[in-house]
């Protein structure tokens, strides 16, 4: 069985760097490999990982929207083909597949860019298929949402097990994640359980943010110290991924995971 987390916040909480703990304690800790999607079109979280980011999925559906071009002034696609009888779903099966980052147990797909003008129902579709079809061969996956979730069910029609919101310890955080919280019933997939955490806060939880958070209905997970380590592996290009076991945010994520059994 695959165990599917998402996460969502507003831009520059550190969602990104918390869905790149997530993964270092999976792979540390846990069996079986794990696919990280980053399904924001900044496209950021292969530099959290260490890996090289050679194109994305939006790439991909680019050149397929060309191709389909290219087919319809030879007559093929509207057949559902295109050119040399290769069909959509053929055609991007084995691009995405080629697109995969691979790591040390784990493995990168990044959505990239979104989409331009015309029409990507169909296209959207066959992406959805493949991308689920390629999550069926791993234990974990961690898909990294824009700062929105919009597109979540766009990308997966998975069961996310575990939808984990972070924010930073202001109202404009604060009020993203319960816009997000709220939104999440509207999407066309499943989420079992939702968790709030808040990063950068420094000691514990004072009193008038805890009370906002009661307010807000949504379990607060846990909260992540800042780092003076991590700010220098950002500004150094290091992967934070490779931040020791024994960093503040590292420790932090890892003791919420055990929070959830795994």
């Amino acid at each position: 069985m695959t165990t599917t987390i998402a996460l969502a916040g507003k831009g520059g909480v550190g969602k990104t760097t918390t869905a790149g703990m997530v993964i270092k304690y999976l792979i540390q800790t846990q069996p079986g490999a794990v696919l990280a999607i980053d399904a924001d079109p900044s496209s950021n979280l292969n530099m959290v990982l260490g890996l090289d980011l050679d194109w994305t999925v939006g790439d991909i559906r680019e050149g397929l929207l060309d191709q389909v071009q290219e087919s319809l002034l030879a007559g093929g696609a509207a057949m559902g083909a295109l050119q040399g009888g290769v069909s959509k779903r053929e055609y991007l099966d084995y691009q995405i597949r080629q697109s995969v980052a691979e790591g040390d147990r784990f493995d990168l797909v990044a959505m990239g860019k979104p989409e331009g003008p015309g029409c990507y129902c169909a296209v959207n579709h066959n992406l959805r298929e493949v991308v689920d079809s390629i999550s069926k061969n791993y234990r974990y996956v961690i898909i990294d949402n824009e700062a929105g979730m919009e597109h979540l069910s766009r990308r997966t029609t998975r069961d996310v097990q575990h939808l984990l919101i972070v924010s930073d310890p202001t109202q404009r955080g604060l009020v993203a994640a319960e816009r997000i919280a709220e939104f999440r019933h509207q999407l066309d997939i499943k989420i079992e359980n939702t968790w709030l955490i808040v990063n950068r806060l420094p000691d514990g939880v004072p009193d008038p943010l805890q009370a906002r958070i009661d307010a807000m209905g949504i379990p607060l997970l846990g909260t992540i110290a800042s780092d003076e380590k991590l700010m220098a592996f950002e500004f150094s290009g290091r992967p934070l991924i490779e931040l020791g076991d024994d960093s503040p945010v590292y420790t932090a994520v890892a003791g919420m995971m055990q929070k959830l059994n795994l």
